[in-house]
């Protein structure tokens, strides 16, 4: 059987993209939430403002996200070898797709509570609520449908960075594409990673709105 048609090598590469995915998705959430919320309380005329360090962080965020993934990827070579022993495989690729995603999310949550009313800040504020309550039961709970919006937009980026992963050494479609498909002339291996890697992100951005959707308010008093 041809390698365009071992569908035992199709469903390991969906595995390996599926699991590089949900690896870097939930590290850059557990990351980027606490990192936009910090550049929002430290910025000038909030309530823990230390602007040295919130433009010390957004210099660095910025860095991270300026830089084209495949040059993160071969950037952080030493430092994925020094945390995992390897820079190759599958789960050594989850470094730089977190390194990769973990900014661009900080950002849009970030985005996500700037845009919350002003005014139930202020309302929270004036019930004596402490900076802690603002987060947890104001900032948070407001800005949860934009922030689940946004780590959808990150989750389906993490599905195109996962194909350029694979090209070196992640595995995944990525890998089945580049091996397979382009250097054994194989169209339809190509063809089928290609399709595959188009119903994850549809599913992905399908799941995500569906779930933006329910947490908004606006929609639940409608």
């Amino acid at each position: 059987m041809s390698p365009s048609l071992d569908w035992a090598l199709i469903l390991q590469g969906t595995q390996e993209t599926l699991l590089m995915v949900a690896i870097a998705t939930f590290f850059s959430a557990l990351i980027g939430v606490p990192l936009g919320i910090l550049l929002v309380i430290t910025d000038r005329g909030q309530f823990w403002e230390v602007t040295w360090l919130q433009k010390i962080l957004g210099f660095i965020i910025n860095i991270f996200r300026a830089v084209p993934f495949i040059v993160l990827i071969l950037f952080l070579f030493p430092v994925t070898k020094w945390i995992l022993g390897t820079s190759l495989g599958t789960t050594a690729a989850t470094i730089p797709l977190i390194a990769g995603a973990a900014p661009f999310f900080a950002r849009m949550v970030e985005t996500a509570i700037r845009e919350i009313d002003r005014g139930v800040v202020e309302a929270a504020e004036a019930m004596g609520a402490s900076p802690l309550t603002i987060v947890w039961r104001v900032y948070l709970p407001e800005a949860m449908p934009a922030i689940v919006s946004g780590l959808t937009v990150s989750c389906v980026s993490l599905i195109s960075y996962s194909a350029m992963a694979g090209m070196v050494g992640g595995g995944g479609l990525g890998d089945l594409a580049l091996r397979y498909g382009f250097q054994m002339f194989d169209e339809k291996m190509m063809f089928v990673c290609g399709i595959l890697l188009v119903v994850l992100v549809q599913g992905v951005q399908w799941i995500g709105d569906f779930i933006a959707r329910r947490l908004d308010k606006r929609n639940l008093q409608s």
